[in-house]
């Protein structure tokens, strides 16, 4: 095997699981790589917000969140699948941990899904344009 296909999913936008799913799956195997399904936590038990949560919510949503990709990765791909895939769960600013999990997973290709932009996404940008932007590795995003 050769690198990682990086499957970028959004546990918020389950419509989306499956395409995203189906197609780093497809491409893994396409490229001999093995698949790697990503999700990012916001990054709020360092910021003001913080203090509104009880001690240990971050590593409680970590763990969920965790639970969650495997989950997903099951119902959609099967039990044997999901047992080879890495499942990784990040915390901080979606596009930066992105591409910090394509690079230290050495990733051939990201997947990943992106919305139609609205004008406020010209403005500041929305992550699926900053990771194609950013990227090492050629990405593959998916429209609706």
């Amino acid at each position: 095997m050769t690198g990682t296909v990086l499957a970028a999913i959004d546990l918020a936008h389950p419509e989306n699981h499956k395409k995203i799913l189906t197609e780093a799956q497809v491409m893994a195997k396409l490229r001999g790589a093995s698949l790697t399904l990503v999700t990012v936590i916001p990054d709020f038990g360092m910021s003001i917000i913080g203090t509104y949560f009880e001690e240990g919510a971050e590593q409680k949503v970590l763990k969920d969140a965790a639970k969650a990709l495997h989950q997903v990765a099951t119902d959609i791909l099967g039990k044997t699948a999901d047992d080879e895939i890495k499942h990784v769960v990040c915390h901080g600013a979606v596009y930066e941990e992105i591409l910090g999990a394509a690079d230290k997973f050495n990733a051939v290709l990201i997947v990943m899904a992106a919305h139609r932009p609205d004008f406020r996404d010209y403005l500041l940008g929305p992550n699926a344009a900053r990771v194609v932007r950013h990227s090492n590795c050629s990405v593959l995003v998916l429209r609706d």
